[in-house]
């Protein structure tokens, strides 16, 4: 059993960048180290329910505070907006 209280080095699921962590306090996803995806998503990015062999070999990845302030933030834009391209003719 791992001691909550250590610092750990991990590298985070999202950017891939080695980061210090405390594993309590450090956000955590489950991840199937078969296909590197969240458990019950495909390669085209749709969600289905994944099967008891895909749960029972889940680990636990960390996320590192930067990628968790990225996603909150993308979480609490009003309107996202594309520019598109237009043709002046």
């Amino acid at each position: 059993m791992v001691d909550d209280r250590m610092p750990a080095i991990g590298r985070c699921y999202s950017c891939k960048r080695t980061f210090g962590y405390q594993p309590s306090t450090v956000m955590m996803i489950e991840v199937d180290p078969e296909t590197g995806l969240l458990p019950g998503m495909s390669v085209t990015g749709r969600f289905r329910d994944p099967s008891p062999e895909v749960l029972a070999r889940v680990v636990e990845q960390p996320v590192c505070p930067e990628c968790v302030d990225r996603a909150k933030q993308f979480a609490q834009a009003r309107e996202i907006r594309f520019e598109t391209w237009h043709n002046p003719g």
